[in-house]
């Protein structure tokens, strides 16, 4: 199976009409267009009745204490986690593509309500990203798309993987996280395709 993009080839820089936050010189950080990407894909294996879709960034400070600081940079050699920015289930088997802008366009304080049904959108770890801050706090469902630290010494590495099952639905909960989605496609995956993009912030280490 082959999962491509109409907007970014695979290992090239995610461009900013698909971005939670994109670079601002006064206040470091601008809000972005926040638009899903456009996605094709085929080879699609008999047997499939539906899709799931993660996104997830690998490149994640997993201690806040630099992040977004003045004067301070988050060090290359810290311990990274992943962040989930999409999680998508119950699309139908005979689908092919999702285009620009389809689940996601702009940046919702407090969260979207993401799409229910067929196909349906989970929780997203901007939810606990913003907890605690009075203006952002939420629950964020579907799509929020990158804004890594601006002072971050590493480029992040966005994985988007697609997912053929052989179930129709995988009968999640409304508030269903990346957990949740992972253990109800076990034994039901008929195969994978990843495309990988790149993002950054910070204008002093380029992307790559």
């Amino acid at each position: 199976m082959r999962l491509i993009s109409p907007a970014f080839s695979d290992g090239e820089t995610i461009p900013t009409d698909f971005v939670f936050g994109t670079h601002d010189p006064d206040q470091h950080i601008a809000l972005g267009s926040n638009r899903n990407p456009p996605l094709e894909w085929d080879g699609v294996p008999d047997g499939t009745k539906s899709f799931g879709l993660t996104l997830i960034d690998h490149d994640v400070p997993s201690k806040p204490d630099d992040v977004n600081q003045e004067g301070r940079e988050v060090p290359p050699d810290l311990p990274r986690v992943d962040f989930t920015h999409w999680l998508l289930v119950d699309l139908p088997g005979d689908r092919r593509s999702i285009s620009a802008g389809g689940f996601s366009e702009g940046v919702v304080p407090r969260g979207k309500k993401g799409s229910r049904g067929r196909p349906a959108e989970g929780v997203n770890d901007y939810t606990g990203w913003f907890e605690g801050d009075p203006e952002m706090a939420g629950t964020y469902r579907g799509y929020d798309g990158p804004c890594p630290p601006w002072n971050d010494s590493l480029v992040h590495h966005y994985d988007i993987t697609l997912y053929a099952l052989d179930l129709e639905s995988l009968e999640l909960p409304d508030d269903f996280n990346v957990i949740d989605a992972r253990a109800a496609m076990e034994g039901h995956v008929l195969a994978e395709a990843t495309l990988r993009g790149t993002y950054a912030i910070n204008p002093n280490i380029g992307h790559r």
